[in-house]
């Protein structure tokens, strides 16, 4: 019997756990094994990089090593193509960790990652005017 709980079995007011509340128990250090920045050659993860399962990853023995957040990941970019940003909402993770996961998985040859094409020029102020002229006269 814990210290929270009565004899009979019931817990004191007051001192229930909100262990699904609080998030993920596993600490985002422990997921990482300490470490802050994704494999040894560092590559940078932006938050709208595109990440793609790779077209020839490693076998299914290879998978079955990897750590469950790890699998998750690669769950979820099967299932489409997902921004960094995106992947750690969805695995509802830290932003940090998932970067960190990605450059395993990268290394790894589990996925790609794409940067998105750039947004276009903003055209020049003389054409929007006109636009804008053009509108009015409607």
């Amino acid at each position: 019997m814990n210290e929270d709980s009565v004899g009979d079995g019931q817990a004191v007011p007051g001192s229930q756990w909100y262990d699904a509340d609080a998030g993920p128990l596993v600490r985002p250090y422990a997921m990482t094994g300490g470490r802050t920045k994704p494999g040894p050659s560092n590559v940078r993860f932006d938050l709208i990089a595109l990440v793609v399962v790779d077209d020839n990853p490693p076998g299914p023995a290879e998978e079955s090593l990897l750590g469950p957040e790890h699998r998750a990941l690669l769950t979820l970019c099967r299932a489409e193509t997902q921004s960094v940003a995106e992947l750690a909402a969805d695995a509802d993770l830290p932003v940090g960790v998932v970067r960190v996961l990605l450059g395993d998985l990268l290394e790894a040859g589990f996925v790609k990652v794409s940067r998105p094409v750039p947004p276009a020029q903003l055209p020049d102020e003389r054409i929007l005017r006109e636009v804008i002229d053009g509108l009015r006269a409607l």
